[in-house]
């Protein structure tokens, strides 16, 4: 089954060709230098932006992979309204023009799916979905059968990594650079607390971000060079060793083996390292996927389309909602 997925939730303007879990073309075009000098991502810029590129993009993904297209899939939310409406309004276009079903998917189940783009997945399993818009804990019973076992409550783990690097003035995405200057820090530096919230799978980032807007105040001064990577260093800590308890505590809770991590900030060095140190001592089964699949992309679209149409359930609805999460999204 060969399938074109085009993704366009946020500031990724993607697509990409799957053929039975492999990935045949991968298109992405970012918009970080659009939106860098605003520090976050402005809606209607992306939309335009995205208006500009897609027939671009879909035009590269298909080259060479045009022939015997079975379907296409695009994310119907959750994301920003004005790029899933392009995505949409592309995937009706490309499916007319190729001549074949199109199917809505979930763009949170997609970040489930590219992790089997790298491996085959055994299910049940845990999921964590951690970007710059979520930080979600799923537990997957089966393609199609989740379950919401926590969120944040406050800001995304992504999202309080872009108001940190702000604060320190390291520019936008803060992810990235983070997790760089990180590396020549000291993670004992700063005492940042762990928001484990017992009793509850949510998360919640906002107090650690608000630790070091007091931490910056009460030094009274710009940080040298040297402090600002510790700081960057015991900040990622603290947000690692909270996203690797509670996912492994969450994996033993609910008995099971194998657990996937999703999303941008999957791509995070120092968050991969952990995962796989303590999924090493409890001999859990930690799957992430490549840093080009954790950010968005067609790929992971066209992947968890394949099991829709195995399943004879391609999604009745096309409708666009920013805020579909798994609570709507059963088998």
């Amino acid at each position: 089954m060969r399938i074109l997925g085009i993704e366009t939730t946020c500031d990724e303007t993607a697509a990409a060709v799957v053929e039975d879990g492999r990935i045949l073309s991968n298109v992405v075009s970012s918009q970080i230098r659009l939106h860098r000098r605003f520090h976050g991502v402005v809606p209607e810029l992306a939309a335009r932006a995205h208006l500009q590129r897609v027939s671009a993009v879909v035009e590269a993904a298909l080259d060479g992979c045009r022939a015997s297209i079975d379907a296409v899939a695009f994310a119907r939310g959750p994301g920003l309204m004005g790029p899933l409406l392009v995505g949409k309004m592309a995937a009706l276009a490309a499916a007319e023009v190729l001549g074949c079903p199109i199917v809505a998917v979930n763009h949170l189940e997609g970040h489930i799916f590219a992790a089997e783009l790298a491996e085959k997945l055994r299910f049940p399993l845990v999921t964590l979905i951690v970007s710059g818009g979520h930080t979600d804990l799923i537990f997957c019973r089966a393609p199609g059968r989740y379950r919401l076992l926590g969120r944040t409550r406050d800001d995304a783990a992504g999202e309080a990594y872009d108001k940190v690097a702000r604060m320190l003035a390291l520019g936008y995405p803060g992810g990235p650079v983070i997790d760089r200057r990180a590396r020549d820090g000291n993670p004992a530096a700063v005492d940042f607390s762990r928001p484990l919230l017992p009793g509850s799978w949510d998360f919640s980032f906002a107090g650690i971000k608000t630790a070091m807007l007091y931490h910056l105040r009460d030094i009274k001064r710009a940080p040298s060079r040297r402090e600002v990577s510790d700081l960057c260093a015991s900040f990622q800590e603290a947000v690692v060793e909270t996203l690797v308890r509670k996912t492994l505590a969450a994996a033993r809770h609910c008995r099971v083996r194998d657990v996937v991590v999703g999303g941008g900030v999957a791509a995070n060095g120092r968050l991969r390292e952990v995962f796989e140190a303590e999924a090493k001592r409890l001999g859990v089964r930690v799957i992430i996927p490549a840093p080009i699949l954790c950010t968005d992309n067609g790929a992971m679209l066209a992947q968890a389309a394949s099991h829709r149409l195995r399943r004879g359930r391609p999604g009745r609805s096309l409708r666009c909602d920013p805020g579909l999460g798994f609570e709507s999204w059963g088998a």
